[in-house]
């Protein structure tokens, strides 16, 4: 397409920028989206407006060609130069000039929330795009604090906002509470239970991991990711953390009563979603049943190599035990056999290289844990927020709906049998239709609001579905970890070969007068040639 420019080449960047604007690849770039990305240039708007009507095709939207003339002119505008179509031919054997938009992160944000206003009922992130949004850190601080109840703390940092901020188990609950309220209809995932006595090394290590994969999924939301609750969380420096936070959210209404979208709701839920509903629910019941089997897996590999860690530690402190034999062997013991002496110098090398083996398997274990099992919870995770958040809105909203329904019908029946007894219910009459009425406005507002949460439930939906993508993921790192994993042991093997078969020196008659000749074991079987048969 670069072709279709009579002047210039087309950097790297321009390429960059169409891609990000126009993702779908359909040569089209969105005339809002354009707009926006121009004024990313800060140029006057008169500027702005010149450079559109040297642009525009009158067709609502932008083609690739023309979206590389605007980012040539807008980079010389910001030079200071006059605007006009022919100033660009100067560039012919040259590169267009690069144009200042800020950061392109922005851009990417920027793309998608214009696709999405255009198309609420599409999620409109990638994996990769939802992976962008944020990295986060959680470590444990290295002294508790507390006066008198000591308490551990978090080491919690955001890519995204830049920051670092010391966190408390507390803290994360008082965060997650607050989402929850604002968010009723999203993915909030769980935290991890509350222990008060007897947290040992290994409870509080499972539980920072826990922690971590709580805010990876909060951050890479995307509709938690513009939230103040989720910078404030980030970004508060100063004590009480939790206190703040309530205090400063306490009064701020759910997403249902401040969303555009929650007055067009029931526009926006197609007739089959019920049906959708209940097939994406069976289908990501079979993923986490799945996944949790294959979790299950995972693990029992880290824990077989962890334990032939441990057995190789084992042979290598045993071996270390013998080569430091006391007191040392007699003529009296060994006779003319100097075997025994000959197998303790060989020893201590040898626990060595059991020590490096036991080494790389304590390293094959902690790739395991750390990459494929955690890759595999933090799906888990997210799966398991999907089925809490169904079991809200089928407990919470929708049966609020269905009560309240309920309740009106027994209201009208109330109201017809009153009326049926004539004047004398005239009073009571009345007050049913004066609650008929008040029950009506509420079922009309609960209506809304079911209808709200089957929308978010659909971009929830489609929220799991974008990271899906992570299961190739995980499949990719397991292999590459088992096949470096067993070239870096295998190759100890090798090395370790040579030095076992040297243990004992050969006579050296033996060896000059029968040079080649396998060492035959206690079997009369030559052992090099059992070795090989051995698959």
């Amino acid at each position: 397409m670069a072709a279709d420019l009579a002047f210039g080449s087309v950097p790297p960047y321009y390429r960059e920028v169409y891609n990000i604007v126009c993702p779908t690849q359909e040569s089209k770039v969105d005339r809002d989206m354009f707009v926006r990305l121009l004024m990313k240039s800060s140029l006057p708007k008169q500027t702005l407006s010149e450079i559109w009507d040297v642009v525009d095709s009158k067709q609502g939207y932008l083609t690739r060609n023309g979206l590389y003339k605007a980012l040539a002119l807008v980079a010389l505008a910001q030079q200071g130069k006059s605007i006009n179509e022919k100033i660009l031919e100067t560039y012919s054997d040259q590169e267009l000039p690069k144009p200042s938009l800020g950061d392109l992160s922005d851009l990417k944000s920027l793309s998608i929330q214009v696709r999405r206003e255009h198309n609420p009922n599409l999620l409109g992130y990638s994996y990769h795009e939802l992976c962008d949004l944020d990295n986060i850190k959680v470590e444990l601080a290295p002294e508790k604090r507390g006066l008198i109840l000591k308490h551990n703390e978090y080491e919690v940092t955001s890519q995204a906002f830049k920051s670092t901020a010391m966190r408390r188990y507390n803290d994360f609950l008082a965060f997650q509470e607050m989402l929850l309220q604002r968010f009723p209809y999203r993915l909030v995932p769980r935290l991890p239970p509350k222990k008060m006595l007897g947290a040992d090394r290994e409870f509080i290590e499972a539980r920072r991991k826990s922690l971590r994969r709580f805010l990876t999924l909060v951050s890479r939301h995307p509709v938690f990711r513009d939230s103040p609750i989720l910078k404030f969380f980030f970004t508060f420096q100063g004590s009480d953390m939790q206190h703040k936070l309530k205090e400063l959210f306490r009064g701020i209404p759910d997403e249902f009563m401040t969303s555009c979208l929650a007055a067009q709701a029931k526009d926006l839920v197609p007739l089959d979603t019920q049906l959708q509903f209940g097939n994406a629910k069976e289908q990501i019941r079979a993923m986490f049943s799945a996944f949790t089997k294959m979790k299950e897996m995972a693990e029992r590999m880290a824990r077989r190599s962890a334990e032939q860690a441990s057995d190789m530690l084992l042979v290598c402190k045993e071996l270390t035990y013998l080569s430091q034999d006391t007191p040392p062997s007699s003529a009296w013991a060994c006779g003319n056999n100097d075997t025994w002496s000959d197998l303790k110098r060989g020893f201590k090398p040898l626990s060595v290289e059991f020590a490096g083996i036991a080494d790389k398997c304590a390293q094959q274990s902690a790739r395991e844990e750390d990459t494929v099992v955690e890759m595999m919870n933090l799906f888990l995770d997210l799966l398991t927020s999907f089925r809490d958040l169904c079991e809200r809105h089928e407990k919470g909203v929708l049966k609020d709906h269905q009560t309240a329904l309920a309740r009106i019908g027994n209201m009208k029946k109330k109201k017809m049998t009153a009326t049926i007894k004539g004047q004398e219910q005239a009073g009571t009459v009345e007050q049913l239709e004066s609650r008929i009425i008040e029950q009506e406005s509420e079922i009309m507002n609960m209506e809304n609001r079911n209808y709200f949460s089957l929308h978010c439930l659909q971009m929830e939906t489609q929220l799991i579905h974008a990271n899906v993508e992570v299961i190739a993921e995980i499949f990719q790192l397991l292999v590459h970890i088992e096949v470096k994993g067993s070239r870096e042991i295998n190759s100890l093997w090798e090395d370790l070969q040579p030095k076992v078969n040297n243990l004992i020196p050969r006579d050296v008659s033996n060896a000059t007068s029968n040079p080649g000749s396998p060492v035959t074991s206690p079997l009369a079987s030559p052992t090099s040639e059992r070795v090989l048969s051995f698959p």
